[in-house]
């Protein structure tokens, strides 16, 4: 019997994967550092600013607009948010606060505002952290029109009693709601979907290392020499960004993507977090958990009540999407979570390797995960095909023995992820003993996943 049509695509498939040199991840901190000083808001300049310098990484990004009042399902795309500076000066006549020395000084959407106003009335727009008194705290008001600044609790503690005078130089006009996407397109319709947020300032392990991280895996998987899935990276404003995206896109997406990953907190090293879809059991869920059993043993498991990004929408009841997050520290556990301490120190090159590292290894496990037959009832004899050394004694190689045990799962019905978890090894060495059993004809892709794949 001769290897199959199907089988031979699939396995030149696997083997170029096999082939590809991987690309080192280096300057993503530098980018990141790039990018981090940014005034970003859900809408503005600072979005179009961030997406230009990550379209310098990848020349697929396209750059979408939305206008201001557009409806997306429950939601209206608000105006947008153009802010030039801001400043409170005290009654001695110094400048004790002032925008250019931080963009989390003003609450994000703040309207414009030029006023004189006491101590007692001036609390009421301040925002600080008693119990991180060297923190300036991350505030936004989108929808409601108000004013504020934040501050240190220790700045706080400092103001005396006197007329303040509190400057915001803003705008809010109809506008446009700014994404960013990228379409890579594979063998198959299929889609993989990747989805970050560009619309948080100043902080780096929040905001800048997840769309830093798209952008670098976008630019490696356009460089796969094969590609079986197409995929879709997406860079939205955070909540409102993905809704708008989902209100034209639902249909198709629910069609297309048979796994989505969120990209956020990356860029840490102090662990790995895994956070499932709503109900589980997704490819997405089998194949991220699948990766950090092997990458990061003692990764720290989520449940979806403890959700907090944009898997809110890609999961919610009505749009059902298979979207987890592969994370380095969870958004909301780590103590420097937004605020002005979730600075470039938070972040690292090793964070960023790692992290790069996992999802590398996430998209290729998706790349080589099919669903094998084996050809021949019973156990074949490995010998006849130079796969089973003659002479028979107590031991048996390593791949001669995965070989065996891929072939007493491969029945048509599990998908390779699957098996590599019945052996407790990962997909890529399952894959390894998969490629000489398909040249031997003792393994064929099943016609039900020869289907999906032309699909």
């Amino acid at each position: 019997m001769t290897i199959d049509d199907r089988s031979t695509t699939w396995l030149n498939h696997v083997e170029a994967l096999a082939s590809a040199s991987p690309e080192s991840p280096g300057g993503l901190y530098d980018l990141a550092s790039e990018i981090f000083p940014i005034c970003r808001s859900i809408t503005g300049e600072g979005v179009r600013l961030t997406l230009a310098k990550l379209a310098s990484l990848t020349s697929g990004l396209e750059v979408r607009a939305v206008p201001s009042g557009t409806q997306c399902f429950d939601w209206f795309v608000p105006d947008e948010w153009t802010i030039r500076g801001a400043y409170i000066i005290g009654p001695s006549g110094e400048k004790i606060i002032d925008f250019s020395d931080n963009n989390l000084h003003v609450v994000g959407y703040s309207v414009a505002v030029d006023t004189v106003l006491p101590l007692d009335e001036l609390q009421t727009h301040l925002h600080s952290i008693p119990e991180l008194p060297n923190a300036i705290p991350y505030v936004t008001s989108y929808y409601e029109r108000t004013w504020g600044f934040c501050l240190t609790q220790r700045q706080r503690d400092t103001l005396t009693p006197g007329n303040y005078r509190a400057v915001v130089d803003s705008t809010l006009a109809p506008g446009v709601l700014n994404y960013g996407e990228i379409v890579i397109a594979g063998r198959s319709r299929r889609e993989i979907l990747l989805s970050t947020y560009v619309c948080h300032p100043s902080m780096a392990n929040n905001e800048v290392s997840g769309p830093v991280l798209a952008a670098f895996l976008a630019r490696w998987i356009e460089r796969l020499p094969s590609r079986e899935f197409s995929y879709r990276i997406l860079f939205v404003p955070e909540t409102i960004g993905a809704i708008a995206y989902l209100s034209t896109h639902r249909d198709a997406l629910r069609s297309k993507v048979v796994a989505g990953f969120i990209l956020t907190c990356v860029g840490d090293d102090r662990t790995y977090s895994f956070l499932p879809s709503r109900l589980g059991g997704t490819l997405a869920d089998r194949v991220a958990e699948h990766v950090l059993r092997h990458h990061a043993p003692s990764f720290d498991r989520y449940t979806f009540l403890d959700r907090g990004s944009d898997e809110r929408q890609y999961c919610s009841p009505g749009v059902d999407l298979p979207v987890v997050s592969m994370m380095r520290s969870k958004y909301s556990t780590y103590p420097e979570y937004h605020t002005s301490l979730d600075d470039l120190s938070v972040i690292s090159e090793s964070g960023f390797a790692g992290a790069f590292e996992a999802h590398a290894k996430l998209v290729l496990a998706l790349e080589r995960n099919t669903i094998y037959q084996a050809v021949h009832p019973c156990e074949p004899q490995m010998s006849r095909h130079g796969l089973y050394r003659t002479l028979g004694t107590r031991s048996r190689p390593a791949d001669t023995r995965g070989m065996m045990n891929l072939l007493a799962y491969a029945d048509g019905s599990i998908d390779l992820i699957g098996i590599a978890d019945a052996l407790g090894q990962p997909v890529e060495l399952c894959d390894r003993w998969a490629r000489p059993l398909l040249r031997a004809s003792l393994l064929r892709v099943s016609a039900a996943e020869t289907a999906a794949h032309a699909s």
